[in-house]
């Protein structure tokens, strides 16, 4: 451990921000313009304000009473907002415990723990075991780091598939990329619709209801 210095000693680095920092806000619903606390870390990419704003406009009302799978979590902007327009319940996967951790906090603060949870557990992982998911409709958020559309495009293909095969009808799935995702490898790829807000590329997609055979 390193010897305590005087306090007149001390010095902190330009630039440094110690302790959380107040750099998401909830944009709209019941929580709208409540702040979501983070370490300012850059690695975890928060959805910018304009671009999560677009992205609620555009799935509108179908929030509604959703349950959320909120992967690669972060920060939980997306979950969050998504329970703040109506969504009924969420699960956040974040592997980054003191980021998890900091989740839970935010959680907390809005009085929401109830009917949100954070596992702090591989995304890839925790899909490959078989969780076992509500029934009713879902709206799953797929944010990961861009990195891994190319690094670990096998399993990243593997998990958005095998979450829409695995989803009631009706269910809604936004993935968020950059420019080298190529969208024609995701399932069904003429039946998302895609937004350009540079750098970053949505893909929305709700599963439709099965059709069923008339009788005789």
């Amino acid at each position: 451990m390193p010897q305590a210095t005087p306090e007149h000693s001390r010095r902190k680095k330009p630039g440094r921000r110690s302790g959380p920092v107040a750099g998401v806000r909830i944009i709209a619903g019941r929580f709208r313009g409540r702040r979501l606390y983070y370490s300012g870390d850059p690695r975890i990419r928060p959805m910018k304000d304009r671009v999560r704003e677009a992205l609620f406009s555009i799935l509108g009302q179908r929030i509604e009473g959703k349950y959320v799978l909120d992967l690669f979590a972060g920060t939980g902007a997306l979950g969050l907002e998504a329970i703040s327009r109506g969504a009924s319940a969420a699960l956040f996967l974040e592997y980054h415990r003191p980021t998890a951790a900091r989740l839970r906090e935010n959680i907390a603060r809005l009085g929401l723990e109830q009917c949100c949870q954070v596992l702090p557990v591989d995304t890839l992982i925790w899909f490959r075991r078989g969780p076992v998911l509500p029934t009713t409709p879902w709206a799953v958020f797929c944010s990961p780091p861009y990195d891994f559309y190319q690094t670990r495009q096998k399993d990243m293909l593997e998990l958005i598939g095998g979450l829409i095969q695995q989803a009631p009808a009706e269910s809604l799935f936004v993935v968020e990329a950059d420019a080298r995702l190529d969208l024609r490898l995701l399932p069904h790829p003429d039946q998302w619709d895609i937004r350009q807000y540079r750098p970053t590329v949505l893909a929305i997609y709700q599963k439709p209801v099965a059709c069923q055979r008339p009788e005789g």
